[in-house]
């Protein structure tokens, strides 16, 4: 799975978004913890705030945070609104394999369904705390 320069930002704002304790933060502290275009920052705000993930104020005491608590929000909440619907790992590319490659359809399925189920599980405050699920410590446990 290939993710967008915009998604990983998104990701990464939502995350610093959790760690502001429910606070209003600024998109310039954002861009700056996060090592994001602040110009880009904004824009991803945003997009953010128009898929409901985020609440923004204006003001002296404006700023972004999470819309719902960060153990509602899972990582395809975000990228579903960055980029849209997951598609299918081989979006875009040749036909349906024929004879004797006609197996990888069943491959390329289970690609896209373990894909969306990691993504489902992992929320903002999973990755917050670093404490991961099982469906995703099992193919990558942590190193000590």
């Amino acid at each position: 799975m290939r993710l967008s320069a915009r998604v990983d930002y998104a990701l990464r704002a939502a995350i610093e978004l959790a760690t502001g304790g429910g606070a209003p933060i600024t998109a310039e502290r954002i861009a700056r913890a996060q090592e994001i275009p602040p110009k880009f920052c904004e824009s991803i705000l945003l997009q953010l705030r128009r898929g409901g993930i985020v609440f923004a104020q204006r003001g002296p005491e404006g700023g972004y945070w999470l819309a719902r608590p960060a153990e509602q929000i899972t990582l395809v909440d975000v990228i579903e609104v960055i980029d849209g619907p997951l598609g299918s790992p081989r979006a875009g590319g040749a036909d349906t394999p024929l004879g004797a490659a006609a197996a990888l359809q069943q491959v390329w399925g289970a690609v896209e369904e373990s894909e969306r189920h990691i993504l489902t599980q992992v929320t903002i405050a999973h990755v917050v705390s670093g404490v991961l699920p099982e469906a995703v410590t099992r193919f990558n446990p942590a190193v000590v």
